[in-house]
């Protein structure tokens, strides 16, 4: 149901006052992001008060066209009726040059505002993001952002505008005719008072839309990057009536809004009638008691037609400053969102060795959840070795490898690289030295070559060429179109499973890092291509620390040493034969995952293949 606000319990004067408070600090917030655009602001405020200023020159012309029409003045008429056309021109053209400030200042918040967003985003850990619905961020990012910048770019000044016509037309018509002039203004307070209750009203309707909007947007967007899950469960019924009813709630929430509109905006238009009626009656009783002249009363008429358009806007202008105030919000709870991963005061650069390895004592858990992922994980990993990973699903194998580039912190104990705790080091230096490939590799939108050569500047042709080689996934790109400027679908969605992770690792091997994590990355090929790629594999991990995390439990035959995961804690260390002696959960994990004869060598890439 949408919200109702006149239903709710009425707020304690206190919480009033302090969203009142909280509410006009996020409003000066919101006018904090036009500093940089200052000059331009000023500028077009200055041109709206001067545009204001020679507009009022029209009702005194047209008041004076009257007098020049009962003295049968036909020239001044003339006259009059040019200056009426130069005024109008010089108007026009201030009101230009107003909207071109005006945009540039729009467009340079929505500039900065997205930009410092992005940036945001960019250094917030990736915890943060396990949490978060990506259409939600996308809809702060976007829609949020609109509003802002219309408010902020246009709305605000015509609110200024709007404050310079009533100003100037009141002066002017108290100093034509006092009495009849305060007749007029006497419905301000009422229209004031109707627009502050229009946005009391209004203030929650607006957020809650947002935040509904917002929600309307991660379902298409979840939608959308599950289609092929969708369509290959045949879910497209159940999703098009999840989609329906939260488009339906925004459309409930827009129609509570839109009601509110339809009452207040009529209203507000209204009120500045009655000014109209008594200049109407009383001016032209004035008139025709002799009183006022019909010149004067002209002008006044004019003045008061001036004065209701800003009048009858005030509703839509204030329900401008609620939304964009609602959508600063929105947008200020992901700024002040602190990263909780961030570079030490006194970082250090990467320090020199072959990629060693060492867990003390570590411990951690998500911090949206107190059940410990790890616990009590000690473990040493030499330069240069090759260790694999494994456990049944859960036991915390990614999570493992996730700690050593900072992905996520240890709540306790230590992660050590060549000697160094890696909160010490400066984490995109870290991460420049360890290369990842997951079990499923994400894929940008854009060429294969740009794919392979993500992770360095200074990759040349020929580098993209023989890791590809090595990841054998040269012969396949030789048989595109465009070969290796064939641009893939979004995620990769193009090629095939194993394509993908072929691609990401030959993106790791340009990469050249001093530690490679090897993340089930095979889980998506035949015997035959694993078996390619392991061979591949053997000479790229020789002298290269690697973290080896394997289901298909006959790709860890590359590895030095096997580690055993059991509910977060390290239950066994050691060689093949070794855990079959000594590690029940390992005798399980290997009794079904594969025939010991890939274990008879390791050295022998041939006997591994025969193996498989």
């Amino acid at each position: 149901m949408p919200c109702q606000p006149w239903l709710l319990p009425s707020a304690s004067p206190d919480v009033a006052a302090n969203t009142i408070l909280s509410e006009v600090s996020n409003f000066w917030r919101l006018l904090g992001f036009l500093r940089p655009y200052k000059t331009g602001v000023i500028w077009s405020v200055v041109l709206a008060a001067i545009a204001m200023g020679i507009g009022a020159m029209i009702p005194l012309l047209a008041g004076s066209a009257v007098g020049q029409v009962q003295d049968g003045d036909t020239q001044s008429l003339w006259l009059i009726g040019g200056a009426v056309v130069a005024v109008g021109l010089v108007r026009g053209a201030l009101s230009v040059a107003r909207r071109l400030l005006s945009g540039r200042v729009s467009l340079g918040v929505e500039h900065d505002l997205r930009t410092k967003i992005y940036a945001h985003l960019q250094g917030l850990e990736i915890g943060f993001f396990h949490d978060q619905q990506t259409g939600q961020l996308m809809s702060r990012a976007t829609v949020d952002l609109q509003v802002v910048r219309f408010f902020l770019g246009y709305g605000l000044i015509f609110m200024i505008q709007s404050a310079f016509t009533i100003v100037i037309s009141g002066a002017i018509m108290i100093y034509l005719q006092a009495d009849l002039a305060l007749m007029v203004l006497a419905t301000m307070p009422f229209i004031i008072y109707s627009a502050a209750r229009y946005g009391k009203l209004a203030r929650p309707a607006v957020t809650e839309a947002q935040q509904r909007l917002a929600e309307l947007s991660g379902d298409v967007e979840e939608n959308v990057s599950g289609i092929r899950v969708i369509k290959a469960f045949a879910r497209e019924d159940e999703r098009m009536e999840r989609f329906e009813h939260t488009s339906t709630r925004v459309f409930d929430q827009k129609m509570y809004s839109t009601k509110l509109s339809a009452f207040f905006d009529p209203l507000l238009g209204f009120i500045p009638s009655l000014g109209l009626a008594a200049v109407l009656i009383y001016g032209g009783n004035l008139v025709i008691n002799g009183e006022m002249s019909l010149d004067h009363f002209t002008s006044f008429y004019f003045f008061v037609g001036m004065l209701i358009g800003p009048m009858r806007m005030l509703g839509g202008t204030l329900g401008s400053a609620q939304r964009a105030t609602a959508a600063g919000v929105r947008i200020f709870e992901l700024l002040d969102r602190e990263p909780r991963i961030e570079a030490a005061n006194d970082a250090q650069p990467m320090p020199g060795g072959g990629g060693e390895v060492e867990f003390t004592d570590v411990d951690f858990a998500f911090p949206s959840s107190d059940r410990k992922i790890l616990h009590a994980v000690n473990l040493t990993v030499p330069a240069g070795q090759t260790v694999a990973v494994v456990g049944g699903t859960g036991s915390g194998k990614t999570t493992l490898v996730s700690l050593i580039s900072r992905l996520y912190d240890v709540d306790s104990g230590s992660i050590k690289v060549d000697g160094v705790d890696v909160r010490q080091l400066q984490p995109i230096e870290l991460r420049k030295n360890i290369a990842f490939v997951a079990e499923d590799s994400f894929l940008f939108s854009a060429s294969i070559a740009e794919n392979i050569a993500y992770a360095r500047d200074d990759v040349t042709d020929a580098q993209i060429a023989a890791a590809a080689s090595r990841a054998q996934i040269a012969d396949f790109i030789e048989t595109l179109p465009d070969k290796y400027e064939t641009v893939i679908g979004e995620r990769g969605i193009t090629l095939s499973g194993g394509q993908r992770q072929r691609v990401a690792i030959a993106r790791a091997l340009v990469a050249d890092p001093r530690i490679l994590v090897l993340d089930d990355a095979t889980s998506s090929v035949d015997a035959r291509t694993e078996g390619e790629i392991k061979t591949a594999l053997a000479e790229v991990m020789r002298g290269r620390t690697t973290f080896v995390i394997a289901h298909r439990l006959s790709t860890i035959s590359l590895a030095d040493s096997i580690v055993v995961l059991d509910g977060g804690t390290i239950t066994a260390h050691g060689t093949h034969e070794e855990l079959l002696q000594r590690s029940e959960t390992y005798k399980a994990l290997a009794t079904k995952g594969m025939p010991e004869s890939v274990f008879l060598t390791r050295k022998d890439p041939t006997a591994e293949l025969a193996g498989l």
